[in-house]
């Protein structure tokens, strides 16, 4: 990897780690704080997708109140790349959490976007969903999938 991949990496993978962790107990306010506010903002979550700082913002929220408990969470990274004001990361999340009052343990694939705003990286874009052959896990409100 680059040298600025790696300085990317270094800055933002733990707080993501950190944010993503706190939603699976509950807590929202870590992961709003790591989302630009700027549009264009996307989400192609595993279960709710929108665009907009507007959409996004109760998605959150809403993600967050369907857990209560984390025994576990990583974030595997595969792959990565930063150029200039714009990063990618591609990996696995694994979880093991309390959904809706029943004990969980899944892994999702994961794709997220990051751009640059006044000096300190921003989660621009995720794409969530659940590896070939894996089972779905259905959580409380979410829409159904074919």
């Amino acid at each position: 990897m680059s040298t600025e991949t790696d300085a990317f990496l270094a800055e933002m993978i733990p707080e993501q780690r950190a944010a993503d962790g706190a939603i699976h107990r509950g807590d929202a306010a870590p992961r709003l704080a790591l989302w630009s506010q700027n549009d264009p903002v996307t989400l192609f979550g595993a279960q709710l997708s929108g665009s907009g700082w507007g959409e996004l913002e109760p998605m959150f929220h809403t993600v967050a109140s369907w857990f209560t408990h984390a025994d576990s969470f990583d974030l595997e990274i595969i792959a990565a790349g930063a150029s200039g004001d714009l990063a990618y990361t591609v990996g696995y999340e694994h979880t093991s959490a309390t959904v809706d009052g029943t004990p969980r343990q899944y892994t999702l694939r994961v794709t997220h976007v990051y751009r640059r705003e006044d000096g300190k990286w921003r989660i621009v874009h995720r794409h969530a969903d659940y590896p070939p052959g894996g089972a779905t896990l259905p959580f409380p409100g979410a829409p159904t999938r074919a």
